[in-house]
């Protein structure tokens, strides 16, 4: 469509940016990095649950 400039929107607060940027600005870039921090400590966390649980199934499992 003519007239409209390529862009991106920020993926925290959705301002119009430059199309080679992620944020708007450093405090957006900021809670980025926290939301990413934290979904990388959940993930690790889910994994050693498994881990433990399937440890667990292994150790109370019946024996045959």
């Amino acid at each position: 469509m003519p007239g409209i400039v390529p862009h991106r929107h920020c993926v925290i607060c959705g301002k119009a940016i430059e199309s080679d940027e992620v944020t708007c600005s450093d405090e957006c870039q900021e809670t980025l990095e926290k939301e990413r921090k934290k979904q990388r400590n959940f993930m690790l966390f889910m994994m050693a649950g498994f881990l433990v649980l399937l440890i667990l199934l292994f150790i109370f499992s019946p024996k045959t």
